[in-house]
């Protein structure tokens, strides 16, 4: 009888200590809350504000103004609307089939640039 009264007693601590375990790792908190209101603004991307240092930062180290690579050129405006307004732009920095994935042997930038990118192209690549 003593054993059985050592067993429950075992089986009733582990059970209070799970419960309280499990409930210790609940909360109220909301994804929001935890992660912050990371969203992705599209509207009116700005050449200058963004779309020209994102260029520098991920670019124009190859595709500068001095022997471009593929003789593309980001650092311009001009040279980057060529390859916006043809396609080239958008279909390399998503890898698309067909075109050269860039950044050139570097993981494929983040969802939130590419979108910019690709609404400031669908803007008409203006130079705001």
């Amino acid at each position: 009888m003593l054993k059985s009264i050592d067993k429950l007693g075992a089986g009733l601590s582990f059970l209070i200590v799970f419960s309280l375990l499990c409930f210790a790792s609940c909360s109220s908190d909301n994804e929001e809350d935890l992660f912050g209101d990371d969203i992705c603004d599209t509207t009116d991307v700005s050449y200058a504000e963004f779309i020209a240092p994102t260029m520098q930062t991920y670019c124009n180290s190859c595709h500068g103004t001095v022997a471009p690579s593929a003789g593309i050129v980001t650092a311009t405006y001009e040279g980057l609307r060529v390859v916006a307004l043809d396609g080239r732009l958008v279909g390399s920095i998503n890898h698309e089939p067909g075109y050269s994935p860039m950044p050139q042997g570097q993981p494929i930038l983040q969802e939130c640039i590419r979108l910019k990118i690709q609404a400031w192209v669908q803007d008409g690549a203006e130079d705001n």
